[in-house]
């Protein structure tokens, strides 16, 4: 009989991957408020890890992440069949797996997510830049776009939010001066 697997389990073991490979929610925190610190001066690291802890919440980051950590865990012990072995192990330049499976997550957080997540992609700033391998050491193939992804989604859903508190201020304004 196949098991069902809660999605608390699926969390937890997302998260417990991330964290196997050197990732934590405030190192992604960090890439997020640097990409939308420009754009808010109230904004907090805070802030941007309770998005962070947000954009974790969704299976498909949760799945993405147990996808692509496995596949770099399996290319670092040599499992995979060749020639896909050399390609994840290597990071070759027109594989493009790794970032179709990291875009496809970001989907749902709209352009601002799509057009972020190709800037980290190609700038590679703060983790991401630590995490993008194309030498000896840990395979991060996956990795480091899945980071990329869910900066990605975490800036585009601060964005979102930042918009919607200053709309809310400036309509309980306007009923304050009209009242």
């Amino acid at each position: 009989m196949k098991r069902r697997v809660h999605s608390k389990e699926v969390k937890q073991a997302a998260v417990d991957r991330l964290r196997q490979r050197g990732v934590t929610i405030e190192g992604i925190a960090e890439i997020v408020f640097r990409m939308q610190s420009p754009y808010s001066q109230e904004l907090t690291i805070e802030d941007c890890v309770e998005s962070v802890i947000a954009v974790l919440e969704k299976r498909e980051m949760q799945h993405a992440i147990l996808v692509g950590v496995e596949l770099d865990l399996l290319a670092e012990k040599n499992q995979l069949s060749e020639p896909l072995q050399s390609l994840v192990q290597s990071d070759e330049g027109l594989f493009g797996c790794d970032e179709t499976l990291a875009l496809g997550s970001v989907f749902g957080y709209g352009s601002i997510a799509v057009t972020t997540f190709g800037y980290l992609d190609k700038h590679k700033i703060g983790l991401i830049k630590k995490l993008d391998t194309k030498k000896d050491g840990p395979v991060h193939t996956f990795l480091d776009d899945l980071v990329a992804s869910i900066a990605a989604a975490a800036s585009s859903r601060l964005a979102h939010r930042i918009r919607d508190r200053e709309e809310a201020e400036e309509t309980q304004a306007k009923k304050e001066t009209s009242a």
